[in-house]
């Protein structure tokens, strides 16, 4: 029987979503459009099978050619990011996180990170996730007149309140982290240094945003960014947290891996080897860079005034809109984007005072500088009322049409 007609609705709404993706423009920093090829190996046997433990050491039989996938990404991702080691089980990045600060802590021990409002992420030490719940978390943000974070300050609260990890990344920065500076401050205090580089990743296997791997004890990402994989999380560390991260992944909070995912990604680090791909992150951080030029020129202030890699976040309050409803708003046009927090925002995070965007997506479609003038100036026209929102969304189909998904 024809695959469709075994659940015609499931399948009628996967075809919708595909529509969906084809005729708008994603401009959410954290998604990407993977390659046919990962979709084939997500999409493959390789879910029949059980296989908890690791390469050589699974609880079930018949787990010879599971280990070969995942020998093969273990292998590609070490060779990708110059490390010991990597852990390629985690199904996410909140995983990922939790598995990496057992390693390094224990329940009610202190971890300074970037603080959720300011650019950081939920698993950093939000009061409302696990790493909140379960750690004491000192924060650290930017500066009000430049937007970006003080080392010194950092420094500061890390002598002060001597933390057992201290943790740089962030999904809401459009700087270049200093990975030199933080190694710095965590031996100044004797702390672990945790980079979580999700939002990153692919920029840096591409060598367009300097590495961790020489400063970092243990390092965190997803792959389903920048990276333009399917949908998981990695651990990479040095050789000596080996033992404690896999075990620590497994058993220690999952179970079986997803070894279809595994496979998806072990393609796409082959496909981060190829030299196309160094010239795609490039094009990633130019046509952010773009992007950021025009909504200036279109009198939209910037947090920090632009951005180093593949985001922007835009501070709405000249235009008088919420992010709320700017992310509305873009939407009714077919711009995909996503309310986000500004440093300082005196709005909650269901409202929020601004937007962010990304070029990770679009840049995967094959647009330029050209095309990120022509949208940077529809999304001024539209967050300033300006031009009816059909025509609007005309120009955005044209554009999607052009560069099809």
């Amino acid at each position: 029987m024809p695959y469709r007609e075994v659940d015609p609705e499931i399948f009628q709404l996967i075809a919708l979503e595909r529509d969906r993706q084809q005729q708008s423009l994603s401009l959410i920093a954290s998604e990407n459009i993977v390659s046919k090829s990962v979709l084939l190996a997500v999409g493959s046997e390789l879910t029949n099978k059980y296989a908890e433990g690791y390469p050589g050491r699974r609880y079930y039989g018949g787990c010879e050619f599971h280990d070969q996938v995942e020998n093969l990404a273990i292998e590609r991702a070490k060779k990708i990011f110059g490390v010991d080691h990597a852990n390629v089980q985690p199904h996410c990045g909140s995983n990922a996180n939790i598995a990496a600060m057992y390693s390094l802590a224990k329940t009610g021990d202190t971890i300074l990170a970037m603080s959720l409002d300011q650019g950081g992420h939920l698993t950093h030490g939000s009061p409302v996730n696990f790493s909140g719940r379960f750690f004491k978390v000192v924060s650290y943000g930017v500066t009000r007149e430049q937007e970006t974070i003080d080392y010194d300050t950092v420094s500061e609260l890390a002598l002060h309140h001597e933390p057992k990890i201290i943790i740089a990344g962030a999904s809401a920065y459009s700087r270049t982290l200093d990975f030199a500076q933080f190694s710095k401050i965590a031996k100044s205090c004797g702390a672990y240094l945790l980079v979580d580089m999700a939002h990153i990743a692919g920029l840096i296997a591409a060598s367009v945003h300097p590495s961790p791997a020489p400063y970092a004890d243990i390092i965190t990402t997803t792959t389903h960014k920048t990276l333009r994989g399917p949908r998981g999380g990695m651990i990479l560390c040095k050789d000596e947290f080996k033992k404690s991260v896999d075990s620590w992944v497994f058993p220690g909070f999952q179970g079986g891996p997803l070894m279809h995912e595994i496979a998806g990604k072990a393609v796409c680090f082959k496909e981060a080897m190829e030299p196309d791909f160094v010239v795609y992150q490039a094009n990633v951080i130019k046509n952010a860079r773009r992007l950021a030029m025009r909504l200036k020129d279109n009198g939209l202030r910037l947090v920090s005034g632009g951005t180093d890699n593949h985001l922007l976040l835009v501070d709405l309050s000249s235009v008088g809109l919420t992010g709320k409803e700017a992310e509305t708003s873009l939407g009714d046009i077919g711009i995909v984007a996503n309310k986000n927090k500004i440093p300082f925002d005196e709005k909650p995070a269901t409202i929020t005072s601004g937007i962010r965007l990304g070029t990770p997506s679009i840049t995967t479609r094959g647009m330029g500088e050209d095309e990120m003038d022509q949208i940077g100036d529809i999304i001024a026209m539209c967050l300033k009322g300006v031009g009816h929102k059909s025509v609007l969304r005309e120009k955005i189909l044209q554009l999607a049409r052009k560069f099809v998904a």
